[in-house]
Formats: structure tokens, sequence, C-alpha cells
């Protein structure tokens, strides 16, 4: 395999999707209204993300125990049968209940935005010299404190709470698609 200049991979890349710029654009518009109508229904987009999540496990599961028929040594496969088998167990039902599977999630999702945002802070207030460590420090104070929120109002916050992440995720996806294709227009070269 031939090592290329990272700007020349680039530049070819930037070549192939210019044409398509169009699309980028179309796709962020999507993303856009996908975000604000999942903001308009919390509980809706909740339940969406909750079965996305559990399809992904029962996916996850299916992965993993065809895996573990494959390992050799009867112990290891038994492990990786078993895993996958509970992977199965909590796709199905967070598929089959998914605003029961929401409190549960939403409970793991705020006791890990409180030790994000401890970590970040902590290596925000590590970090020796440049000016920018305020802003890890930033960053640690506000996942901090959206962790503590939704504890504080768990568990009528599994009713929103993954709806509002899956709703700015889809407008923040769709920003950046939009920024690529507006980018790619305007990179395009002038016609002769």
């Amino acid at each position: 395999m031939v090592n290329m200049p990272a700007s020349h991979s680039l530049g070819s890349a930037l070549g192939v999707m210019r044409p398509k710029w169009g699309w980028c654009v179309a796709l962020g518009i999507g993303l856009i209204v996908c975000g604000v109508i999942a903001l308009l229904s919390l509980v809706v987009a909740t339940v969406v993300s909750v079965i996305w999540v559990g399809a992904m496990m029962i996916v996850a599961g299916v992965f993993e125990i065809v895996h573990g028929f494959q390992m050799t040594g009867w112990g290891r496969s038994i492990l990786w049968v078993a895993i996958g088998g509970l992977y199965i167990i909590g796709g199905f039902f967070a598929v089959l209940n998914p605003l029961l599977a929401s409190v549960v999630l939403t409970l793991i999702l705020s006791i890990a935005l409180i030790v994000a945002g401890i970590v970040r802070i902590v290596l925000g207030l590590q970090i020796k010299g440049g000016g920018h460590s305020w802003w890890i420090v930033l960053s640690g104070v506000l996942t901090l404190l959206f962790g503590f929120i939704v504890l504080a109002h768990w568990p009528l916050s599994s009713l929103y709470a993954l709806g509002i992440i899956l709703g700015v995720d889809l407008i923040q996806a769709g920003a950046g698609w939009l920024n690529l294709g507006f980018f790619l227009r305007r990179s395009a070269p002038a016609p002769a």
C-alpha cells in the first residue's frame, strides 16, 4: 500500500464528495427536521431511541452467540453465548417495554453523565499551560449539572431525557452535514 500525503487523500475525498454537495445539504435538512420533530414529541422520541437501542442489543447478542460457537474451548464458548443471550434478553425487554426500559437507561445515563463530568473537571484542572483548560472544566461542569438534573427528576425524567438527547443529536448531525454540503459547494472549481 502506498502512503499518500494526508492533503492528497483529503483532496481526492473532497473531489469525490464535491458533486454530491446537494445530497449532503438534503441530509442535513432532513436530520434537522427529524431533530425538531423529536424535540416536539419527547416521549415518542424517547420510545424510539429505546427501541433502537434494544434492536441494536439484539443484533449484538446474535453476533456474540455466533462468535461464541466459533470459539475453541468450552469455557470461553459458554461465556460468549451467555453474554449474547443476555444482550438478546435485554434487547427484547427494551423493545417490548420501552417506557420501563427508559427508566433504567435514564438512571444509567444520569450516573454516567455525573461521572463523566467529574472526570472532565479533574482533567481540566490538571492540565498545565495553555489557556484552554477552562473549556474542559466548563464542559465538565455542564455535563455534571445535566447529570444531576436528570437524576434529580428521575424517574419522571425517563420520559423526556433520552428524547432530548436524540433531538439535539439529530440537529447537531444535521448542522454538520449542512456545513459540509455548503463547504463542498463553495470549494467547487469555477466552471470553465
